[in-house]
């Protein structure tokens, strides 16, 4: 059986608070909501989350999750990246909201240019430029 993946279905991320991660990641970052649940008998919230329609994140809370290694060399998840057509309108659109991000690189093997900052739990997020 080959290629019997169809694509990346979502991505989950579980946050420290509920009300600041939901900001961030739909008006810094305007992700669209799909759906938001509150699952009273695990004291949590589920927010699905979209990208241009397409369903890409499951943004979770917990009481008390613990905290988790973030930095990009750590094992496990490295890091979550967005594709943007103009990584400097980006940066900009996230300055407005009090994201703060590295300098630019260029990615050797492509050219592309990139940036990393981090949510407010301290995850890993790029953004790619691919126009």
């Amino acid at each position: 059986m080959t290629n019997f993946l169809l694509g990346v279905h979502h991505i989950a991320i579980i946050c420290s608070d509920y009300g600041r991660s939901k900001a961030f990641y739909t008006k810094a970052l305007g992700l669209e909501i799909i759906r938001e649940v509150h699952r009273a008998e695990r004291d949590s919230y589920k927010l699905d989350l979209a990208v241009n329609g397409q369903y890409v994140i499951e943004l979770f809370s917990f009481p008390n999750p613990p905290p988790r290694a973030s930095q990009p060399e750590a094992q496990g998840l490295r890091h979550l990246a967005f594709a943007v057509a103009d990584v400097d309108a980006a940066i900009r659109h996230l300055g407005a909201h009090q994201v703060v991000c590295e300098p630019v690189r260029v990615d050797e093997f492509t050219g592309r240019r990139f940036t990393f900052f981090s949510d407010p739990d301290g995850l890993p997020l790029e953004l790619y430029e691919v126009a």
